[in-house]
């Protein structure tokens, strides 16, 4: 499947339907009075988190929505039927905002939330409204309204609790293969992961933790260089960022500076976030170096180090059990 994780739409509400102007025809009525019915009100438009959805791609073949107009009144005060609302089903995750100013107009993150986002315009009058002392055979009605109308960016962010972030290459596809069921793209060249992986890491009492891996970060991937920067909003929500870095890496230091100056001129306070720092393939280090590299990363990032090996199982669930302290669950 295609993952599109944003799209420019356009949304109409219905319009109102119109007054009319009708009389009593009644056989014994023979001064019939006016009654003329109220057009119904146009449809409203909302959105609805789907938790089956799990990207934005049915509105790269559809973006105007229009919901249904109002139908006109009828004779005998009676007034139009309105018209159906449109229902527009969004993944869970999704940011609903305003084209121009970007103004945030709601945030669907549960299964069946709804927004109400453009309302539908008010009926017309129909002529037995205008009835009067003064004029007792009224012809005005009024037309109905035209419903809301907005242009939309929407914007999926996935509602992962752990982010796995580094540079390509890094491990991050593989690491989250083994924590998880999840099977991601793996090989051996960089921006093998071309779109957000996501896995389900299972606790021991049964409940689950979704893990988002992104696309690798390069230098200048805040400012649009490379694959990250449009998957960055993908951890905005994160409870817990795991910054995996190679150990066979040329400069190890300078790989941890790289992605933690992406995550500061991104913003949005992810480089505030709780991070594990762990170096992978420790398999091709020796003693000596396995300590030499931990002391330097320990001493630029301030954090403790974390090691482990795809082929060492034991390292992964220590891994697993470093993330669940950190999360306090």
């Amino acid at each position: 499947m295609q993952f599109i994780d944003q799209a420019r739409i356009m949304v109409y509400a219905g319009r109102g339907g119109d007054g009319i102007v009708a009389f009593r025809r009644e056989k014994y009525v023979p001064a019939g009075g006016p009654s003329g019915g109220d057009g119904g009100r146009g449809g409203n438009v909302i959105f609805e988190a789907d938790s089956n959805l799990q990207t934005l791609l049915d509105f790269k073949y559809k973006r105007i929505f229009y919901a249904e107009d109002g139908n006109r009144g009828g004779p005998n005060r009676c007034s139009g039927v309105s018209g159906s609302n449109l229902v527009i089903k969004v993944p869970c995750g999704t940011e609903v905002r305003h084209l121009g100013s970007g103004i945030l107009l709601g945030d669907l993150t549960e299964p069946s939330q709804q927004l109400m986002i453009a309302f539908g315009g008010r009926g017309g009058l129909g002529n037995a409204h205008y009835l009067s002392n003064r004029n007792r055979v009224p012809e005005k009605f009024t037309l109905g309204r035209e419903g809301e109308e907005w242009p939309l960016q929407l914007e999926l962010k996935l509602l992962a609790e752990v982010g796995i972030i580094g540079l390509p290459n890094a491990g991050k596809s593989t690491l989250i293969g083994n924590l998880s069921a999840a099977k991601p793209k793996i090989a051996d060249y960089p921006f093998t992961t071309l779109i957000p992986n996501l896995g389900a890491v299972y606790r021991p009492n049964g409940d689950s933790i979704i893990f988002a891996d992104i696309p690798g970060l390069i230098l200048g991937a805040a400012n649009g260089a490379g694959l990250g920067y449009d998957f960055l909003r993908h951890i905005e929500r994160t409870r817990l960022l795991v910054h995996l870095i190679d150990s066979s890496a040329k400069d190890l230091v300078h790989d941890l500076i790289v992605v933690e100056g992406e995550l500061i001129a991104y913003g949005h306070g992810l480089a505030d976030r709780p991070r594990i720092v762990v170096l992978s393939k420790i398999e091709l280090l020796s003693g000596e170096e396995l300590h030499q590299f931990s002391q330097a990363l320990r001493m630029v990032s301030g954090c403790k180090i974390l090691v482990i090996s795809s082929a060492i199982l034991s390292s992964i669930e220590f891994l697993k059990t470093q993330i669940w302290q950190q999360l306090g669950t």
